[in-house]
């Protein structure tokens, strides 16, 4: 197995939890809590072991997420090593509508970096001021120029944590490593639900299965990780 990008790039890991049917939240208001704390211990020890956490813009909206490792040995393990307590946190934007109140600008002292669409670069950056680093990815985005800028600046195991459309544009790209996919007891059923992904030509098909490295039962959720490239840690 192969990957397409020749450029370097960091290891790239791509998390997600779904219902059984697919879906990564249901049509409400509330959030859907799909995993469980065992689940969500193992995903902060993923996380403490990445250099950034990337999510998309929609995520920052929607979610307000923190994306900060929760575990205080973990944070201490991190800060012997001489890195920061939280990996960078990363966003990828078209049209830069994000809000500076967010809590990916205003939580937890970490790098911030926002890649965003050439033609809505200047209003981002007066938008964001010294919150986030601000850089050109094209027009439109795009995430291998991102990565290479990753690359760069330091970050070797990049950790994307969606939504569905980022994790859509990884996937058909060709520039995943490694997938942990997370599935819950229970159905959402609701087509107005955002699912995992949406249609796309993806590199692996009936004729190009994905490899599956591992497969867990955590509590009452299942832990599959597939391996998509040759770069995929088998351990």
């Amino acid at each position: 197995m192969t990957g397409p990008p020749t450029a370097p790039r960091p290891y790239v890991l791509l998390s997600c939890a779904t219902s059984i049917d697919g879906y990564i939240d249901d049509a409400t208001d509330e959030r859907l809590l799909l995993s469980n704390d065992a689940d969500l211990d193992r995903v902060d020890a993923v996380r403490a072991g990445c250099d950034a956490i990337l999510v998309g813009a929609g995520t920052v909206r929607r979610d307000d997420p923190r994306l900060l490792v929760r575990c205080a040995d973990r944070r201490a393990d991190r800060l012997a090593r001489g890195l920061p307590e939280s990996p960078t946190r990363v966003t990828v934007t078209g049209c830069g509508d994000l809000d500076p109140g967010a809590r990916f600008f205003t939580v937890g002292d970490t790098d911030r970096i926002v890649y965003c669409g050439s033609g809505s670069l200047d209003k981002t950056r007066h938008r964001l001021g010294e919150l986030a680093t601000v850089v050109d990815a094209g027009d439109p985005v795009d995430l291998a120029r991102a990565l290479a800028d990753l690359a760069d600046r330091g970050v070797r195991r990049l950790l994307v944590e969606g939504g569905a459309q980022v994790h859509g544009q990884f996937l058909t790209a060709g520039l995943a490593d490694e997938l942990h996919l997370v599935v819950a007891p229970f159905f959402v059923g609701d087509r107005r639900a955002p699912r995992f992904v949406g249609d796309g030509r993806f590199p692996w098909h009936p004729g190009r299965r994905a490899q599956v490295v591992e497969a867990r039962q955590i509590g009452d959720v299942v832990l599959t990780r597939y391996a998509l490239s040759d770069r995929c840690e088998r351990a």
